[in-house]
């Protein structure tokens, strides 16, 4: 993916999406492009390095149509090598991938290549999530933030994905498959027991390296810490993936199929 010029500091205001790779982020760059033209646009994507190859196809398709090149950032790391360095392992409540992975290095190239006084960021949350954008604010201080999918007309990302694919968009296959997220592989480590049960039927490998790496953490650590927890009989404990792994094989029944989410990495505090 090509980098555009940086956009030098004292130019008209410059307006920069935080690009996820998912529908909401393409909606809202739509909107942006809309009503301050390519010119002084920029889509910013942290490549957290365990993506779904369908991802960067998306990104490419979504860029092209846009008219505006991906600006891309990395740390380097993956967010499992994110957990070992931090000697914590990420969960459904706190997911220090999305920091080290996402936040930092939008951070480091917002301050490298933008002025906050000058410098608009726009967000993909929606209208049903209006009670975090002031964190928001709050976390990406100094610079200007706006949410446009919060304001009318309101849609959801259902209409928004039938949006693209009635304007020739691919949709990306995680959404095809059942996904609410276009992130992380599918394996986010926020994303609850549904999730976990979709990625090791439909990605039995990408479950497996999670499982495996879980379990070395378990050892590092020599603490009983878990990526998802269990809330059966009114008690809630750790729950490793290889525990859930072998409970859907004989007890699948007992699944919480109402816990899944997602992290919002570029949603959450960035400072």
């Amino acid at each position: 993916m090509t980098q555009p010029a940086p956009i030098r500091r004292g130019d008209r205001a410059h307006h920069v999406v935080m690009w996820s790779g998912g529908i909401t982020s393409w909606a809202t760059a739509r909107h942006v492009i809309a009503r301050h033209g390519t010119a002084s646009t920029t889509l910013l994507f942290a490549d957290t390095l365990v993506e779904d190859e369908d991802l960067y196809a998306f990104n490419d398709a979504a860029s092209a149509q846009l008219g505006v090149p991906i600006t891309r950032v990395a740390d380097g790391r993956d967010p499992w090598q994110v957990f070992e360095d931090a000697r914590w392992l990420g969960n459904t409540r706190i997911a220090q991938c999305s920091h080290a992975l996402k936040q930092k290095p939008c951070r480091r190239w917002l301050t490298e290549h933008t002025d906050p006084a000058t410098t608009i960021l726009y967000v993909g949350i929606d209208w049903s999530e209006t009670h975090r954008l002031p964190a928001i604010v709050d976390g990406w201080a100094p610079w200007t933030v706006e949410a446009p999918l919060t304001q009318p007309p309101y849609q959801d990302k259902q209409r928004l994905i039938a949006k693209a694919r009635m304007l020739g968009l691919p949709v990306p296959r995680l959404y095809r498959l059942g996904w609410s997220h276009n992130n992380c592989g599918g394996g986010c480590v926020k994303g609850g027991q549904a999730q976990w049960a979709r990625l090791l039927e439909v990605f039995p490998e990408r479950y497996a390296r999670a499982e495996a790496v879980e379990q070395k953490m378990r050892r590092l650590l020599g603490k009983d810490v878990s990526i998802l927890r269990d809330r059966t009989g009114g008690q809630t404990r750790p729950l490793t993936l290889a525990a859930l792994r072998q409970r859907i094989e004989q007890q699948p029944d007992q699944l919480d199929l109402f816990d899944e989410g997602g992290c919002g990495c570029f949603t959450q505090e960035a400072a």
